[in-house]
């Protein structure tokens, strides 16, 4: 039990850019997921994380539960929960994501607002706050960050989008002026029919090499899903499936390292009175 939490610990230590606090923004969403978090253009719950633009698309009151168990340990588990309202003057969205466990853990609380200008164009910015917790003598440290996202629906198959998450660099510790990372996502998504969907994209931390992500959504049929993808930097394999029951959208997903091995990921929405408008797009 020891071995496998300093393991754990080791991993979350690694996977941050620093040891005190770091302010990752965590992609969230199954669909999101199984495309290999090639998801700026998304329009749905998760772009709470992914890209607040999105938030524009839904139409009706939706709550969700997203968890992934990084390379199959407990101590690296992520879960998030989301809750987005429309409303005449825009889409407010209210989330929260917790990685990690008791030694050392990262949460992030955020306030979201989206709007659509006509039937192209949306704008969605996001308030963070966002909180690292050491045990023993490093104890937290927490900050208030930003996100602002664009979708442009070019045409009916072809969408743009951009989020940037901390475009002011936040600072999240005295020590070395420790700042939360600044990440660019800029992406694509393209319908060859109402059956095929590809996606796009390239996220940059302005601290590291650019990740390049690409996925691809098949439906068979009307309400279900296959998808999968790759990314780099490291590279991914991902694959998953997407079912739509009544009011429910439930999304499994995997990635797979070649080293570490595979990340399962899971996440369940629910669309109050989902037959008066379409929530996802």
């Amino acid at each position: 039990m020891i071995k496998k939490s300093f393991i754990a610990l080791a991993l979350s230590l690694l996977f941050s850019s620093a040891c005190i606090a770091t302010g990752e923004n965590w992609p969230i969403g199954g669909r999101g997921a199984g495309l290999s978090n090639a998801s700026v253009t998304i329009k749905d719950i998760w772009a709470v994380s992914n890209n607040q633009a999105g938030l524009a698309g839904i139409k009706v009151l939706t709550a969700g539960f997203y968890y992934e168990n990084r390379y199959g340990l407990k101590d690296l588990g992520l879960k998030s929960g989301a809750i987005v309202l429309p409303t005449k003057s825009g889409v407010f969205g209210l989330s929260m994501t917790y990685f990690g466990f008791a030694l050392y853990n990262e949460s992030k609380i955020g306030l979201a607002y989206a709007k659509s200008f006509g039937n192209k164009f949306s704008v969605g910015v996001q308030l963070d706050y966002l909180n690292t917790h050491i045990a023993e003598n490093y104890g937290n440290s927490g900050t208030v960050a930003g996100e602002i996202g664009l979708r442009y629906q070019l045409n009916n198959k072809l969408a743009i989008g951009a989020h940037i998450f901390n475009p002011t660099r936040a600072k999240v510790a005295a020590y070395n002026k420790e700042r939360a990372p600044t990440i660019i996502n800029l992406g694509l998504s393209y319908n060859f029919s109402d059956k095929v969907l590809l996606a796009v994209e390239t996220e940059k931390d302005i601290q590291f090499k650019p990740v390049f992500k690409a996925g691809v959504e098949y439906k068979p049929v009307r309400t279900f899903y296959f998808r999968t993808g790759i990314s780099t930097n490291p590279v991914l394999n991902s694959f998953g499936f997407g079912v739509e029951y009544l009011n429910f959208n439930l999304d499994f997903a995997a990635s797979y390292h070649q080293v570490l091995g595979f990340t399962p990921q899971v996440s369940l929405v629910f669309h109050v009175n989902k037959s008066k408008g379409k929530s996802i797009e």
